[in-house]
């Protein structure tokens, strides 16, 4: 029986930044003013008859939603870092969230080109005036946002650990590892960076409507802003679907782990998994065969560049006498 103790050989499958804090804060404020930006133009656009700021105020939804999963996912990650109920942490916490929010988001686009068809054929009385006005006020929060976002870009933090032992079939961990708040700044810069051009979008539309009396194109942005909000569901359902069924990445990240592994000695890949477990962080199962085996460590060391590997099985297989040739066709399934 093994006396000794477990703990140095064990690890925690925990992906949080802990440099996170300033980015949430400055991205909670985001939320905050795009949320309150949000009610007051969906609010709008029903009481002022105007599709074009009812889209922009849905764009507007559909970004702080984004943005409120990525801060609750990093908070939920924290709290359950050490339940083990969760086999590889809690980092699809973010990608459950944004399959439910793309599904409710997608039926408002439906809703969105159904009401804009009735106002192109029934069309209602705009009052532009203050239609505008509340355009321009969500204009200026996205400003006000990009420039909060904008001060707090900059700071790139890289925080890794590697602990992995010399077993067979050998766990490989690289904690919190991805590229940190300044990330997710980008990310979130991007969308409020979207949403002023949207609201840009609602004003020209209104602005056409009350000096050249083109109120068709009041309904007209309700439709474009439907099928931006359409477009954007359907990335993040295909996104977050293949992240929750544990779809393989794509063939550059398979073939770079291929190739690290078979560049060294006379190493196959006979067997090869790669899956998503959380933001930047993938799961890794890797059988070889060879005929000069070596502890499973010196194949975990050949993927030691990339950060991305959070969890990383090898089993090392014997090869016979003869030469040692890859088991199935490259590309084919499940390998």
């Amino acid at each position: 029986m093994h006396i000794h103790s477990l703990d140095t050989w064990r690890h925690e499958h925990v992906y949080v930044d802990p440099h996170q804090g300033q980015a949430e804060r400055r991205v909670v404020w985001v939320i905050a003013l795009t949320g309150a930006a949000m009610l007051l133009e969906i609010g709008g656009g029903w009481l002022f008859n105007s599709m074009a700021l009812l889209a922009d105020g849905w764009h507007m939804a559909s970004h702080a939603g984004a943005l409120g999963l990525t801060v609750f996912a990093y908070r939920y990650a924290r709290r359950h870092r050490h339940d083990a109920r969760f086999t590889f942490g809690t980092g699809k916490v973010g990608a459950l969230g944004g399959f439910a929010s793309a599904i409710g988001l997608g039926i408002v686009a439906l809703m969105m080109v159904w009401e804009s068809v009735q106002r192109f054929l029934e069309p209602l009385a705009i009052r532009f005036d203050e239609a505008m006005a509340v355009a321009v006020l969500g204009l200026l929060v996205n400003l006000l946002s990009a420039w909060l976002l904008h001060q707090g870009g900059g700071h790139h933090h890289h925080h890794g650990h590697d602990h992995g032992h010399d077993h067979d079939h050998v766990h490989h961990h690289v904690q919190e590892s991805h590229t940190g708040g300044d990330q997710n700044l980008r990310a979130a810069f991007l969308h409020v960076v979207a949403d002023a051009l949207t609201s840009v979008l609602a004003i020209v539309a209104l602005l056409a409507g009350k000096t050249m009396g083109w109120t068709w194109m009041d309904p007209l942005m309700g439709i474009v802003g439907a099928l931006v909000i359409g477009h954007w569901t359907l990335g993040l359902l295909r996104d977050t679907g293949r992240i929750l069924l544990d779809g393989s990445v794509g063939e550059t990240v398979r073939d770079d782990i291929r190739r690290r592994i078979e560049a060294d000695a006379d190493n196959r890949v006979s067997d090869l998994h790669v899956w998503q477990v959380g933001p930047d962080h993938l799961a890794v199962i890797v059988s070889l065969v060879t005929h000069y085996p070596r502890p499973a460590g010196h194949y975990k060391a050949l993927l030691a560049g990339r950060d991305d590997l959070a969890h990383v099985t090898v089993e090392v297989l014997a090869c016979g006498g003869a030469p040692c040739l890859p088991v199935a066709p490259r590309g084919a399934g499940g390998d």
